[in-house]
């Protein structure tokens, strides 16, 4: 009768025992589907970065070539156009009085300046320089590039408004970030043939500076958008394709990047981003 009483009196124990065991066992389940998933999610993000690191390097090898390439054919052809131009010279000396001749000569000499502009083009962008880093003012800079385009922004109506603050200063290659503004405002002029306003500002923020260049133009498609910094990418009859991509190598030089959007009211927006630890290593 004792042990039969102990026996049951022990049930309560045991079972309370086994619940216990029983959630821990529940519990240690959850946390270890929890931690799985987090892996899981963790292996996916890594995979997704690997993949995209190795399209970047890819895409760095492609553009390695083409550099090479595009050098080499650029001062090939610049050497041949020089004693080119010479001739041309000494030809118009000579046909001075004829007229006719004259009006041959000059579309002759439009097509060599056309073709000087693609040398340049592929110069610029095959250039491996390093930045020659100086502090400056922007808004003159800026100033400077609407000055040097006024006489074609008046012939397509175009207004310029320099909204850069009068003291913002920025530590970059001035000659090279004169290039990418003059290579994002000439793109703009050539979206807006009727007309319209180019807008260049800057702001200073947590990550750096960023230089905005937006047109009041049509906007840019999601395959222009998509691949607009590709080399020899264009949407013109004519032109290199090589501008915005002289933008991108500009921005990557400086340790920065340069994106593209559409803007909700109406033309699109591109910005270069100087990242401010490129800046104070530099100061």
């Amino acid at each position: 009768m004792n042990d039969r009483n102990l026996w049951c009196d022990a049930l309560p124990d045991a079972s309370a025992s086994l619940e216990t065991v029983l959630a821990a066992w529940h519990a240690a389940t959850l946390r270890l589907e929890q931690t799985h998933q987090a892996l899981r999610e963790e292996v996916h993000r890594l995979t997704d970065e690997l993949e995209a690191k190795n399209r970047e390097l890819a895409r760095k090898d492609r553009l390695a070539d083409l550099g090479r390439m595009a050098a080499h054919v650029a001062h090939e052809v610049r050497n041949n156009l020089v004693p080119v131009t010479l001739y041309l010279s000494l030809l118009r000396r000579r046909i001075a009085a004829d007229q006719e001749s004259l009006a041959v000569l000059d579309k002759i000499e439009l097509g060599f300046t056309a073709l000087d502009a693609t040398v340049n083009d592929l110069l610029q962008f095959t250039s491996d320089r390093d930045p020659q880093l100086q502090a400056f003012l922007l808004r003159g800079l800026v100033d400077e590039i609407f000055v040097s385009l006024a006489p074609q922004m008046a012939a397509q109506s175009i207004e310029p408004r320099n909204a850069v603050p009068a003291r913002q200063q920025i530590t970059a290659d001035r000659h090279m970030l004169r290039r990418a503004l003059l290579n994002l405002i000439l793109n703009a002029l050539e979206a807006m043939p009727r007309g319209g306003s180019i807008t260049v500002d800057a702001s200073t923020g947590p990550q750096g500076i960023d230089v905005r260049v937006g047109d009041s133009g049509t906007g840019l498609s999601a395959d222009t958008l998509q691949r607009a910094f590709e080399p020899f990418f264009t949407t013109k009859s004519a032109g290199t394709g090589l501008g915005l991509a002289i933008v991108y190598r500009v921005a990557e030089a400086h340790g920065g990047s340069v994106s593209a959007v559409n803007r909700p009211e109406g033309g699109a927006v591109f910005t270069i981003q100087f990242p401010q630890p490129a800046l104070e290593a530099a100061a």
